[in-house]
């Protein structure tokens, strides 16, 4: 069985985060293991206390795995300070990680931020440049490109600077205004985009750490970037089609396991 490593902080709520992520690779049929960067106290509507993992902590939790059950693709979600990025860094350069998806959480749906300021530059230097693929919404294309975006041709170009500065692939998600749910992947100095429709489901809790968690799933088990990004997406748009409701704003995965596995079977 393929395994895969979620590098994040706790929701406790259970919509997003590691829990979103856990509960998103097993629906993928890849093994689920994790490395906690933080606690969080919050809910679908805000965040209420964040209590950071050490970063000696963070390194044993990284080496545990490692070690023992060798990750064939690794998902990096919040992070919130300069040493925790520094020692993901460091770690998976040392065990030359493969497969690293990185959603750059900087703001919670709910518009609580996540990441300090020194933390976002970090993550620049030290993390992107060993992505695989990085998975930013508009606001965080913003802040990586240093450019605004209006329209899909500025999608292209955002996602080409973000691209060509950190050779990296990037999945620039749509939205915000500026598409329905279109998805725009650069590649190896190509552009592909995913069309997708919006699905009207205030439950959006969460659906950036289900795609890029279900992405990361997907290149465990082999699909190649194209392929795991179609699949992903199909994925977490089932997940929100099937309207579980289970409170003011449960996430995505939530909805997910109402398709009693339908996902995972055809994995």
């Amino acid at each position: 069985m393929k395994k895969a490593l979620s590098i994040a902080g706790s929701d406790s709520c259970g919509g997003a985060g590691i829990q979103a992520d856990i509960k998103t690779m097993t629906m993928n049929g890849v093994y689920a293991m994790s490395a906690l960067t933080a606690l969080t106290a919050q809910n679908t509507t805000g965040v209420r206390g964040i209590l950071e993992s050490s970063p000696e902590f963070l390194l044993q939790q990284i080496d545990a795995v490692f070690e023992d059950i060798y990750p064939d693709a690794v998902k990096i979600g919040m992070v919130s300070s300069t040493e925790l990025i520094e020692v993901i860094a460091e770690r998976l350069r040392h065990y030359k990680a493969r497969n690293i998806v990185v959603d750059p959480v900087m703001v919670a749906t709910s518009g609580s931020a996540l990441m300090k300021t020194d933390a976002v530059k970090t993550l620049m230097k030290e993390i992107l440049p060993i992505a695989t693929v990085v998975t930013p919404n508009i606001p965080e294309a913003e802040i990586l490109s240093g450019m605004h975006i209006d329209n899909e041709k500025d999608m292209e170009s955002a996602a080409e600077i973000i691209g060509s500065t950190y050779n990296t692939a990037v999945l620039l998600k749509g939205g915000h205004n500026v598409n329905d749910a279109n998805d725009l992947l650069y590649a190896n100095g190509g552009h592909h985009w995913f069309l997708g429709r919006r699905i009207d489901n205030p439950n959006t809790h969460g659906t950036g750490c289900t795609l890029s968690s279900a992405i990361a799933a997907n290149l465990a088990k082999g699909f190649d970037l194209i392929e795991s990004v179609r699949r992903s997406k199909e994925y977490i748009s089932g997940a929100l089609s099937a309207m579980l409701d289970l409170g003011s704003g449960a996430g995505p995965m939530n909805h997910a396991f109402a398709l009693q596995g339908e996902f995972a079977k055809e994995a």
